[in-house]
């Protein structure tokens, strides 16, 4: 099968086209064509092997690979058709169309896939394409583990800090169906796409203040690394909650703190990708309530296009791989 590869650690030129063998599926598991997958920050981040978030560099080193990585096909949020079941698969058949997550294994990359029937996979929702299905599962998985830890109520006020990311534009509509009015923060370039995925107001990180003289919120949902853990606590009322999607060390440590000696409280686990929380999502599809955004969708010659446009967030949505695009 063709397959988008790498064997060492490094910028986006490491990516090339290749050949690996089709993947032979057991008895318990299905053979996916895949049609779609997203290109996310995680992919950039394990291609360069430089995180934002440092406390796991030496574990995740020692399981991808320590002079390169171990499994070269990357990609693990994808949408496709089933294209074998084993003989031991009750839930797919062949023809199915699906999509999720692949988890560690990774592997989407690849014109196939084999995953077992129990893997975070479920039907497509009908109202989506392949390329957007693809875009759904990082993102709407994550923001909707956190907004419900948060117990989020009708009428709250919700801030969404770094709300033009994968997980971000997913959140904000995720909040919305959940009744909140929703706040988001980034860039002036990702104004428009924020503001069409439902946000009440948009604050420019590149010029505005966050903690002067605005409101204070019910939850706090920081997608941002690099964020000051004790600013998004000031913007927190009355116990409030903090939802930190990319927990620094420091910030994990200071939440115990947080949580135990004063009224507000924080969370970071992270998401389970449950194959229900799947079906929920496909359910909000089918109402309207949830739809992801592209950016754009290149064809997989492109991949080291499409790592570029991730890494430095030159996009306004998701950025999608399509297996099905000729080459341009």
């Amino acid at each position: 099968m063709k397959a988008i590869v790498y064997s060492s650690y490094g910028p986006a030129t490491v990516l090339k086209q290749g050949e690996r063998p089709t993947p032979v599926p057991a008895e318990d598991q299905v053979l996916v064509r895949v049609h779609a997958v997203e290109v996310t920050k995680a992919d950039c981040e394990l291609r360069s092997f430089r995180f934002p978030v440092k406390w796991f560099w030496l574990p995740l080193r020692l399981a991808m690979g320590v002079f390169g990585p171990r499994n070269p096909i990357m990609g693990s949020y994808f949408s496709g058709v089933v294209e074998k079941a084993g003989s031991a698969v009750t839930k797919f058949k062949s023809g199915d169309a699906i999509y999720g997550s692949a988890g560690f294994g990774m592997g989407a990359y690849g014109e196939y896939l084999s995953l077992r029937e129990t893997a975070s996979i479920a039907l497509k929702p009908s109202t989506l394409s392949f390329e957007e299905a693809a875009a759904l599962p990082l993102g709407a998985l994550n923001a909707l583990h956190f907004l419900r830890n948060a117990q989020i109520k009708k009428g709250e006020r919700v801030l969404i800090n770094g709300a033009g990311g994968s997980i971000g534009l997913l959140g904000v509509q995720i909040a919305k169906a959940m009744g909140a009015e929703v706040t988001a923060v980034d860039c002036a370039l990702k104004e428009h796409v924020v503001r069409s995925a439902g946000a009440d107001r948009f604050i420019n990180y590149e010029k505005d203040h966050l903690d002067e003289g605005g409101p204070r919120y019910d939850v706090v949902f920081d997608m941002v690394a690099g964020s000051s853990y004790s600013t998004c606590l000031r913007l927190l009322g009355p116990n409030g909650r903090y939802l930190i999607g990319n927990p620094r060390l420091g910030k994990m440590l200071r939440s115990m703190f947080t949580s135990r000696f004063s009224d507000k409280t924080v969370s970071f686990a992270f998401a389970d990708e449950k194959v229900a929380d799947l079906v929920h999502l496909n359910e909000m599809c089918e109402r309207g309530a949830l739809r992801p955004q592209l950016d754009r969708v290149l064809p997989r010659e492109q991949i080291q296009l499409a790592h570029e446009l991730v890494e430095t967030e030159q996009r306004r949505g998701a950025i999608v791989l399509s297996h099905r695009l000729p080459a341009v």
